[in-house]
């Protein structure tokens, strides 16, 4: 088996738009921007033996504010640009109620039956509660990027600045993650 880091979308590896301290997703490719240090912080990860899968929630489009095809674009591009190895979006809204919208850990457990992984060895990258919800839920340790959203808080493994942030610590912290893991 083995191990990934599973990083939220919108705040995470690109510009999440903030309004009235809420984020909210791009709706278009011109909106769609990478944040500083993104591709290097990927590559860090890489090179520390991650898989590296996206888990994101986009509920613009069951609510029309998104094409699923912009949507779908941006994550080409994702995997086109970065050292990605996979993608899953949620495309419902909490009303749904399905098992794969976050804070639900159900895209961590298609992905890990998907790439056979071993949650307990893995990680979670997110700008928001429902991210490290989702990550403590499959048994990830997480690490919250630090948004200053006016929303609910959850306590996270780590607290970081940004990706970049999170990666040096992933790398350093990574055989002492995986002792803790084996002990389990």
């Amino acid at each position: 088996m083995s191990r990934a880091v599973f990083l939220d979308r919108d705040g995470v590896l690109n510009r999440a738009l903030v309004r009235d301290g809420r984020p909210f997703a791009p709706r278009s490719l011109d909106q769609f921007q990478l944040l500083p240090g993104v591709e290097d912080a990927l590559a860090s990860l890489k090179v520390c033996g991650y898989r590296l899968i996206v888990v994101t929630n986009q509920p613009d489009v069951a609510t029309g504010k998104a094409s699923r095809e912009i949507v779908e674009a941006m994550h080409a591009r994702l995997l086109a640009e970065l050292p990605i190895d996979d993608v899953y979006a949620c495309f419902h809204t909490d009303e749904h109620d399905c098992s794969c919208r976050k804070p639900r850990p159900g895209m961590l457990h298609d992905a890990a039956r998907k790439w056979d992984l071993e949650l307990s060895k893995s990680l979670l990258v997110g700008d928001r509660w429902r991210d490290i919800l989702a990550g403590q839920s499959a048994g990830c340790r997480t690490l919250l990027v630090e948004s200053g959203y006016r929303e609910r808080r959850v306590e996270a493994d780590w607290t970081v600045a940004s990706l970049v942030e999170a990666s040096q610590i992933i790398c350093s912290e990574s055989p002492s993650i995986q002792r803790e893991a084996a002990a389990r």
